[in-house]
């Protein structure tokens, strides 16, 4: 079973950027869609950005022109660069599966946008 760690989470003022880095176990080119979501503060989990084997790229609307994600097989790593951060980004961070699998989750990077 895949494993994901996630990193590079932390504060940033309204208007900064990040990069999230996810660490997969296992080759992840064998999985055609890795995804980024995220789950803020009492809210469900929510799909932010995904990306097909191919390096097709889809995103939620709050989201579009702001965030890119990408993939790296050969790092087996994923990685979800952030811009124009606002608060409403303010989450913990996952990566998974285009189709999540639930044993995969793991613990995720905080994002806190905040003055």
């Amino acid at each position: 079973q895949v494993q994901f760690v996630e990193s590079g989470g932390g504060l940033v003022q309204p208007g900064g950027s990040l990069r999230l880095s996810c660490a997969a176990s296992g080759s992840i080119f064998r999985f055609n869609t890795m995804a980024w979501y995220r789950q803020a503060p009492g809210k469900q989990r929510e799909l932010v950005a995904s990306i097909t084997r191919g390096s097709n790229t889809n995103y939620v609307d709050s989201v579009k022109g702001r965030f890119t994600i990408s993939r790296d097989n050969a790092k087996n790593t994923i990685y979800l660069q952030m811009s124009d951060l606002n608060p409403d980004d303010t989450a913990v961070y996952y990566c998974n599966l285009g189709t999540p699998l639930r044993a995969s989750w793991g613990q995720g990077t905080q994002v806190t946008v905040s003055s």
